[in-house]
């Protein structure tokens, strides 16, 4: 009994997020603060809830305080999971 396998032609949607660069003081890498807004379960108000990500910066060429978008890649190292997209 044989079972082939197709690879089905699926691509997974790439996590693009938007943020601030809070840090540049690495080679290559920029720490982005990105801030959503989540709604309370049992309140039902809402609160912004912010998380940083290490990102790569090839050139360089961000500062402290720029608004970036980052996309998410394969990992380039431990904590290095996204990429600079502008």
């Amino acid at each position: 009994m044989k079972i082939k396998n197709k690879k089905e032609n699926t691509e997974k949607k790439s996590n693009i997020l938007k943020g601030v660069v809070v840090s540049d003081k690495m080679d290559k890498t920029v720490v982005v603060s990105v801030t959503r807004f989540v709604k309370h379960p049992k309140y039902e108000k809402y609160y912004k809830v912010s998380k940083k990500y290490k990102a790569h910066d090839e050139e360089n060429k961000l500062k402290t305080g720029e608004q970036v978008e980052i996309i998410e890649t394969r990992p380039i190292s431990r904590d290095k999971k996204f990429k600079v997209v502008n």
